[in-house]
């Protein structure tokens, strides 16, 4: 977790029943063989971290928003999308209690939403990169009332990352 003003933003990762789900048959219907990252490397959402060398994982299709509608009754409509997300093949602990902003290496988009699932805006966090960053575009996101959560997703190919909650 990290820190802005008195707020505090916690990056979500998918939930062990998601995960559970998503390892049988992922949210297009289709179910994948595990394999070695001989690499490592592979962001993990699970666990909010780049895969090690050697490590079992699996790429499936993910789609957050319909998730988070199922939960809270939102409807996305068109913004319902789904993409390729890397996990663990077998559970993982999860990320660390207190490990700061994931991923946080590189530009990243910060898109905002709300509570029907509709986009409200996006951000470009380029610099400051790293928690400083990230932490701005939280509370500017999270200053609009009418945004219920937000997407952090990759700049190059725009994968979903992680998902952050109104605090």
């Amino acid at each position: 977790m990290t820190t802005h003003t008195a707020t505090t933003y916690t990056a979500r990762p998918l939930t062990p029943q998601a995960l559970t789900q998503l390892r049988a048959a992922d949210d297009s219907g289709r179910s994948h063989e595990p394999f070695t990252d001989e690499e490592g490397g592979a962001p993990l959402r699970c666990c909010l971290r780049h895969g090690a060398p050697g490590e079992r994982i699996v790429l499936v299709s993910y789609a957050p928003l319909r998730r988070w509608a199922a939960e809270t009754g939102a409807d996305p409509g068109p913004y319902d999308e789904q993409g390729p997300v890397f996990v663990h093949a077998e559970a993982c602990p999860g990320p660390p209690a207190d490990d700061g902003h994931p991923f946080d290496n590189a530009p990243r988009t910060v898109r905002s939403y709300s509570a029907e699932g509709r986009i409200l805006g996006g951000r470009l966090v380029g610099e400051p990169r790293g928690p400083e960053g990230l932490d701005a575009a939280f509370a500017e996101a999270f200053a609009d009332p009418e945004v219920a959560l937000v997407h952090v997703r990759a700049v190059e190919y725009g994968c979903f990352l992680y998902e952050v909650r109104r605090p």
